[in-house]
């Protein structure tokens, strides 16, 4: 939620007005060396842009250079005013940034022309990043960012923070998130935060002084009575190494692509003499090497963690993300297996999480709903069983047989999946035989592809909507696509060229299946009953 609001932050021990009455907020800067750490970020991001235009215009460069070498003087002086305003901006908007947390949402104002008041529900809670840049990383900084449910804008970023306060906050974030209230401190004499000086209109960030600390973070004691609860423990499931990684990324057919067409243009260099030749296909090269280095990089130490807090994350060679995923937060599953990774039988795991739609770059987007960059066919059941540990199959026994049929089967081996008939040849005369759907207690699994194996896995209680689609050919020969409509992510999930009759009545019948499964779902604040419960017993 983003709405504009004139008021600048609140001064050091005065709560807003807007708030119900005995309930305090404390409203706390982030770090102040976070002008520094965004504004050579931006100046980075300057020089990459313009090495880009060099690199796609190289001979007006060259010119450019020389008509200016007389007023270098003139280029140093302006280059140095530009850095001044970025870092002077920076500064600025580090002053008028301010948050806050309370037992039911995070606020967060920003904002220098135009004021900013965002806040995240934290019942809405789907995800929780920790991401740490190369630069905040030497500086002991990270940023918390709280992702929710109501589109890919909707998320609220608290940077920078000392690297364990942001732990510290987003394990009590978790602990508000889950129905867990923790214990409020009764030492504080005044409404004035402890990281607030007497006569000062500012707050001291997180980590400068003894007593600075996040709000709602206050000093966890090992046994965490004395403030927020502490971190829940965890329990690796498995790991990605980076041999088998860079293996994966070798197997894909877009790296040979880049080969064949690097080989070409080196032929064509020592054939015509023409170097120029080289420096127009540049741009493609570096853009095919730029990719495959961001996801090496990206998905560098990739570790997948149980905890009752969620599924955690952790993963990153130059910027690290350590993300936690609370239950039931996972909207559809997809697991796909490229023709080169056949032979090793491994797979990729994808999730959509409401929330992740967008907003970080394509790139860092595509990892944030990475569940298992690439593992053998055991680990990727595992990642799926992080997201839904029963299928709910009539036979338990039959549910490593389900599986193998969905990720290998196809309609002359299955005996659970239904699958296109015969018509459909024409339209997908490669995976008509594969494109089917099986249904359990917890989930339709839907499958695909020939040459590209995927299966989408999607929840009863997390289906957004139904619908069918027929196009003129399909109408002609009496099929339809089911479709399945899911959160923003990478999974749509669908089942293609069904008989009509089929897809109809699953139509109903998954309709029905949804409502029921919604109606038996948990809570949002999963651990709420549990607390409640306990409560009780002790009573």
């Amino acid at each position: 939620m983003s709405e504009p609001s004139p008021e600048r932050p609140p001064e050091a021990g005065h709560a807003p007005t807007h708030e119900p009455a005995g309930q305090e907020q404390e409203w706390r800067r982030v770090h102040p060396v976070t002008p520094f750490v965004r504004g050579w970020a931006a100046v980075v991001a300057i020089l990459v842009i313009g090495g880009q235009q060099v690199l796609d215009d190289v001979s007006n460069a060259v010119r450019a250079v020389d008509s200016i070498r007389s007023l270098w003087w003139a280029v140093i002086l302006a280059l140095v005013l530009l850095v001044a305003i970025i870092f002077g901006y920076a500064a600025l908007a580090w002053r008028m940034t301010a948050y806050a947390v309370d037992d039911d949402a995070v606020r967060l104002r920003k904002g220098i022309l135009f004021r900013q008041q965002r806040h995240a529900r934290l019942d809405r809670l789907q995800a929780i990043d920790v991401r740490q840049p190369l630069l905040a990383r030497l500086f002991g900084l990270a940023e918390l960012r709280l992702e929710v449910a109501g589109g890919s804008d909707s998320g609220v970023a608290i940077g920078f923070l000392k690297e364990a306060d942001a732990q510290r906050l987003r394990a009590d974030l978790l602990a508000r998130a889950a129905g867990v209230k923790a214990a409020r401190r009764t030492d504080l004499s005044d409404a004035r935060p402890t990281g607030a000086r007497p006569g000062s209109d500012t707050v001291s960030a997180p980590g400068d002084a003894s007593d600075a600390q996040p709000a709602g973070a206050a000093h966890a004691s090992d046994d965490g009575q004395d403030g927020v609860a502490p971190e829940a423990p965890e329990r690796q499931v498995y790991e990605v190494p980076a041999t088998r990684l860079l293996q994966s990324l070798l197997r894909m057919p877009g790296v040979w692509i880049g080969v064949l067409v690097l080989v070409g243009v080196g032929v064509a260099v020592a054939v015509t003499r023409e170097v120029s030749i080289l420096f127009s296909a540049l741009p493609a090269i570096l853009g095919v090497g730029g990719y495959i280095f961001q996801r090496f990089a990206g998905e560098f130490g990739f570790r997948a963690a149980l905890s009752p807090d969620g599924i955690r994350l952790r993963h990153g060679l130059l910027e690290t993300r350590a993300q936690t995923i609370p239950p039931g937060r996972v909207q559809a599953v997809s697991l796909t297996q490229g023709p080169l990774w056949r032979g090793p039988d491994w797979w990729r795991v994808k999730v959509n999480v409401a929330g992740y739609g967008g907003g970080e770059g394509q790139q860092q987007g595509e990892q944030q709903h990475v569940l298992l960059p690439v593992g053998p066919r055991e680990e990727a059941l595992t990642a799926l069983w992080l997201v839904l540990p029963d299928l709910e199959v009539e036979n338990p026994d039959d549910t490593l047989a389900l599986l193998d049929e969905a990720l290998t089967g196809d309609a002359r081996t299955d005996r659970w999946f239904v699958t296109s008939p015969r018509s459909a040849r024409l339209l997908d005369p490669w995976s008509w035989r594969r494109n089917g759907y099986a249904v359990t207690g917890r989930a339709l699994l839907a499958r695909g592809g020939r040459f590209v194996r995927s299966l989408e896995v999607v929840p009863h209680e997390r289906t957004q909507s139904l619908g069918i689609e027929q196009g003129p050919w399909q109408r002609r020969r009496g099929l339809a696509s089911f479709v399945l409509h899911s959160t923003p992510g990478p999974i749509s999930p669908a089942v293609h060229h069904l008989a009509e009759d089929e897809a109809a009545r699953l139509l109903g019948e998954q309709s029905a299946r949804a409502r029921a499964a919604r109606a038996h779902a948990g809570p949002e604040r999963w651990m709420e009953g549990q607390t409640e419960a306990q409560m009780e017993g002790r009573g």
